[in-house]
């Protein structure tokens, strides 16, 4: 068959040749003198005619080969070869061939091998998941709330899908309150260059009630890219679609998310091989390409796969090789058993890159050459738990502070070998007194040394009230160390309830809302609470230098306290209406 395809084209392309070659003048019979042609007959008009069409069709046949010759080339170029491992199906560090595709607008993209598939399915929910939680990680949109009061907050309906979102819903505060002066999007989206705290107008104002619907995309968006590619190691972004959306997303004249959701609607991932059918992958090295694939993708984010569809995102802009590397334990999957809730891997994955299951700083040498590893890099957005307020994991706090305090804490910090304990020893202590020039008083000197270690919110205490001639601190504000913020908290949850009274009016099943809450902070001294209850005063007969510390306000209590107590000790909270919701 191919054969007589291209001895056709051959035939073709003469005659094409032929019809293009300058004619020979036309020859006057004799005796002739007229000068006049002579009318084509209607055999020799259809000749013609069929040889003007093969001719055309050769060309065309001739244009498309081109074409393709040289699609083919810049695939070949573009596509990298992926490497992953499986226990039993692939040996470490052998390839695994993608299979090249490209979606109705062009772009080339890589379907997951058999291989690849099957070990991202059970590398998230394991051999035993059941079917609710399954349908918990496919009905879970990345949307915004509809609710005018909270519309800069995204919305989350079900248990599960909470750490992917808490972690992307942070990122996008950072944008909406710290962003960056330009107005497009710049190489480097990190906030250490470029970014601007909001004013004090702006924060007594309702900051969020005037934020249009464009720039909360764009925070939406730069979130994303700034999370897949601290995943990615700030060197690639791995997005996944998904081929059935490929084409209907982008240039669709009809309301896309309607669109996605009728092609979505009997659509259900329940093994590797579903994912594999299904699932589309796009790499890129560069993050205004990547913003522009993910602002083009959002129709597909808000559908009900879209929580899902970034995490995979995630992993594979990690590479599912170092995301196993990164855990303690890779036997065990990311969605735990039985509520399918995300796991600490995960938070940890979306906010430093890094897939590890604790909250410590480095890692902790247990002995015998076991090692459990924390967060390796720092970051620029954390966390509060409540499971930290109940003892069950603890984590090594560092504290904001610019200057001589920042000195005095690194140099505290590179003494510390208690696996984040916050300690040292006398003779590492020295060796901080003698880097930051600091001239302690001898009694102050021997009531730290006493215990043969020493204790950084002890060291700080003496800090504070210590005179900066002698290398201290000592706060000449007025306020002693005590410290007064306002702090948001955010419930995107949006459920059914039974009781409760954050609920919709006028109808049969009650719901939860989406819910702001502003907290007043107050964070008293870093010193003893006896101290503070009785109010720090100079002792009789000498001249006072420091302003006695007010009382605090009285207490209001909710378990986000106890959160907020693991970064700020002892810290007073207050609100208005009812108490804010961490559930």
């Amino acid at each position: 068959m191919m054969d007589q395809e291209e001895e056709d084209l051959k035939i073709a392309l003469r005659m094409s040749m032929q019809q293009h070659e300058s004619p020979e003048p036309k020859r006057s019979k004799p005796g002739d003198d007229s000068g006049e042609v002579p009318e084509e007959s209607p055999e020799m008009k259809n000749r013609r005619l069929q040889r003007e069409l093969m001719a055309a069709a050769a060309e065309k046949r001739m244009a498309a080969a081109k074409s393709s010759v040289a699609s083919d080339l810049k695939s070949v170029e573009s596509v990298k070869e992926v490497k992953i491992s499986v226990s039993g199906e692939v040996e470490k560090g052998k390839s695994v061939n993608l299979e090249k595709c490209k979606d109705k607008s062009g772009n080339l993209g890589t379907e997951l091998s058999s291989a690849e598939a099957h070990h991202l399915f059970l590398m998230i929910f394991g051999n035993e998941v059941s079917k609710d939680v399954l349908a918990q990680w496919s009905n879970q949109g990345i949307r915004f709330s509809p609710d005018p009061e909270t519309s800069m907050g995204l919305v989350q309906h079900e248990g599960g899908p909470c750490g992917v979102l808490a972690a992307i819903q942070a990122f996008v505060f950072k944008y909406l309150l710290f962003s960056p002066e330009e107005s497009e999007v710049v190489p480097n989206m990190s906030t250490s260059l470029g970014l601007r705290r909001v004013s004090k107008n702006e924060c007594e104002g309702d900051i969020f009630s005037s934020l249009s619907e464009d720039k909360k995309s764009r925070a939406l968006v730069r979130s994303m890219v700034e999370i897949l590619f601290l995943c990615g190691s700030n060197e690639k972004a791995v997005i996944s679609s998904l081929n059935i959306l490929d084409g209907d997303i982008e240039g669709s004249v009809e309301c896309p998310d309607e669109v996605i959701a009728k092609a979505l609607e009997d659509l259900s991932i329940d093994s590797g091989s579903d994912l594999r059918k299904v699932l589309r992958v796009y790499t890129y090295t560069s993050r205004s390409s990547a913003f522009q694939k993910l602002q083009a993708m959002l129709p597909a984010f808000r559908s009900r796969m879209g929580a899902l569809l970034f995490l995979i995102s995630a992993l594979l802009s990690r590479g599912l090789d170092n995301v196993q590397a990164d855990r303690d334990d890779p036997s065990q999957p990311l969605v735990t058993a039985p509520f399918g809730h995300a796991s600490q891997e995960i938070v940890n994955l979306l906010l430093s890159g890094n897939a590890a299951a604790n909250v410590f700083d480095g890692k902790i040498d247990l002995g015998g050459d076991m090692f459990v590893k924390g967060i390796s890099t720092p970051v620029e957005v954390g966390f509060l738990t409540l499971l930290e307020s109940l003892n069950f994991c603890k984590s090594r706090m560092r504290t904001n502070l610019k200057g001589r305090e920042s000195q005095i804490r690194r140099a505290f910090d590179a003494q510390d070998q208690s696996g984040g304990g916050g300690f040292i020893s006398v003779e590492g202590f020295h060796q901080v007194l003698k880097e930051t020039s600091i001239n302690l008083p001898s009694e102050k000197l021997e009531h730290l040394c006493s215990t043969g270690f020493i204790v950084w919110s002890e060291f700080w205490q003496v800090l504070l009230d210590l005179d900066k001639s002698l290398g201290g601190v000592k706060d000449s504000t007025g306020l002693m160390g005590k410290k007064v913020f306002d702090l948001y908290h955010f419930n995107g949850i949006a459920k059914s309830i039974v009781n409760g009274s954050q609920v919709s009016s006028g109808t049969d099943n009650p719901i939860q809302r989406p819910r702001l809450t502003k907290l007043r902070v107050s964070v008293p001294p870093r010193w003893t609470p006896e101290e503070f209850m009785a109010d720090v005063s100079a002792p009789s007969g000498e001249k006072q230098n420091s302003v006695e510390v007010s009382k605090p306000e009285p207490a209001q209590h909710a378990p986000l306290v106890d959160c907020i107590r693991t970064r700020w000790n002892r810290a007073v909270c207050n609100w208005e209406g009812d108490a804010p919701s961490i559930v």
